[in-house]
């Protein structure tokens, strides 16, 4: 196994690539990340499978869809018996260990890693499973107000938070991970590694440091700009977002509080990078990176004010798409970037065909070395989200430069994205493009039964709502605890 190459994936958490330097932004600065572009690729049309963060690491760590892996929301298991890319590289001879977030739900909080290296920072129980405070159709619904941390007083400077703290944890742990390969390499013992390093920033609340705060004084923060008629854009799913978000009855479009917003998440991005740059600089300084394939990616992004919507759970640019940037050890394919679409269930078939080993069965990803050596032009990529504030099943598919929104009993979306990068001008309906929106929905609707997944999201909201209380009464707890 002397010649398998380590992988060190790195995940943030609720980043989109749109204000980052690495993806062009002129203001926000990320020089580690810069770099890593430099040295590897950089995927221009990156997606998650579900705008949501458990759904999404479940699927990116499977290679597969939420409807099949069946973690629906934040309080949903992932099976036992789904194969993930830690078992994979277990049986080849992998030393896989992890730190930092995972938001794994259930007994089980391994699935295929030797260990971790950290606490997660949110419950492993059915704690957040959405509550019946109302239902539409035997539906859960639920109403938060996560559009408070979006405002001030709510964000800009602090002294400190747990959440920085947490990631400083996950820093520390990871890179006395890697100092302790380096002795291992000393003393002729070469298994590789596959270290899955994952931060919880820049998620909300935005919260940031003076000195983070300071990177940005003086510089020009941008904010959304909103239509007079912005209200008639929504859809179905937006105006279920906004209530359950709680946009609808907290005003988020004060230019002072949206200008602290942005700086803040400014700032910790900027702090992500840092991290990124202490990780690599670890893996050079210690004669590693020579045979380390380094990946980035965040498992969604958030709409952070634009079209007055915050968080995820919604398929518009800014809370589907996700930066994706891989470099290889030998330089292959070094400042390469891929213009097709692409999405987080790739990386499972990716890794194995770059480690050399064989899928045990189908994945519902694709590998992406097509796409990096300029091949797979026709690509085709799928996101879903059903549940935490959404009544219908609701699916996303992006086809070339076109996005199309299905949301079953509800209109849907079509955008143009290279004439309305925006997402304003909905052409569903429109005569010029028929043929186009019911080839999208024909393939929506040949991957997917919604009607089906339907019956099976009601019937795991029932159960794990009693298996929630049951678990109270015994005082079950799931929380993993580190050797």
């Amino acid at each position: 196994m002397a010649d398998s190459p380590n992988i060190l994936l790195i995940m943030a958490d609720q980043l989109m690539p749109f204000l980052m330097g690495a993806y062009g932004h002129p203001v926000v600065k990320t020089p580690n990340l810069d770099r890593l572009v430099e040295q590897g690729v950089r995927f221009d049309a990156a997606y998650t499978a579900c705008p949501l963060c458990a759904p999404a690491r479940a699927s990116l760590m499977t290679g597969t869809y939420i409807s099949h892996n069946k973690v629906w929301d934040n309080a949903a298991p992932l099976a036992s018996d789904q194969v993930t890319i830690a078992h994979y590289l277990s049986n080849a001879g992998y030393d896989t260990v992890t730190s930092g977030k995972l938001h794994y739900t259930g007994p089980d909080q391994l699935h295929g890693f030797r260990r971790r290296l950290t606490t997660d920072i949110y419950p492993s129980s059915f704690d957040w499973l959405p509550t019946a405070q109302r239902k539409r159709q035997d539906r859960f619904i639920d109403r938060r107000a996560h559009a408070n941390s979006y405002c001030l007083p709510n964000v800009g400077v602090c002294q400190w938070t747990r959440y920085l703290a947490y990631d400083e944890e996950t820093q520390f742990r990871a890179l006395e991970y890697l100092h302790a390969k380096r002795i291992d390499k000393y003393e002729g013992k070469v298994d590789p590694f596959f270290l899955c390093v994952s931060f919880h920033c820049p998620h909300d609340p935005f919260n940031v440091t003076q000195e983070m705060w300071d990177l940005y004084q003086d510089r020009e923060i941008e904010i959304p700009e909103y239509p007079a008629n912005m209200d008639d854009t929504y859809s179905a799913m937006d105006r279920w977002l906004n209530s359950y978000h709680g946009t609808d009855r907290i005003d988020i479009k004060d230019p002072q509080s949206l200008t602290a917003l942005r700086r803040s998440y400014y700032g910790l991005v900027t702090y992500i990078d840092r991290k990124v740059g202490e990780l690599v600089k670890a893996l050079e300084r210690l004669k590693l990176r020579e045979n380390t394939i380094v990946i980035f990616v965040s498992d969604h992004g958030d709409m952070l004010a634009e079209k007055n919507m915050v968080q995820k759970r919604s398929f518009y640019e800014f809370s589907s798409r996700v930066p994706m940037i891989m470099s290889f050890p030998d330089g292959w394919a070094a400042g390469t970037q891929c213009a097709q679409p692409v999405s987080l269930i790739d990386l499972v078939p990716t890794i194995l065909q770059l480690v050399g080993i064989d899928q045990h069965r189908p994945l519902d990803g694709s590998s992406l070395l097509p796409c990096i050596e300029g091949q797979g032009t026709d690509r085709v990529i799928f996101s879903e989200s059903h549940t935490n504030g959404i009544y219908e099943p609701c699916f996303m598919i992006r086809k070339g430069q076109y996005k199309y929104i299905y949301i079953r009993n509800e209109a849907s979306q079509l955008f143009n994205l290279d004439s309305d990068p925006g997402e304003w001008s909905n052409l569903s309906g429109h005569p010029d493009y028929v043929e186009i929106e019911i080839g999208l929905r024909d393939q929506i609707l040949a991957t997917f039964n919604p009607n089906a997944i339907e019956e099976e999201l009601i019937n795991s909201l029932l159960n794990r709502e009693l298996i929630k209380q049951a678990n109270k009464i015994n005082s079950v707890n799931w929380d993993y605890s580190p050797a």
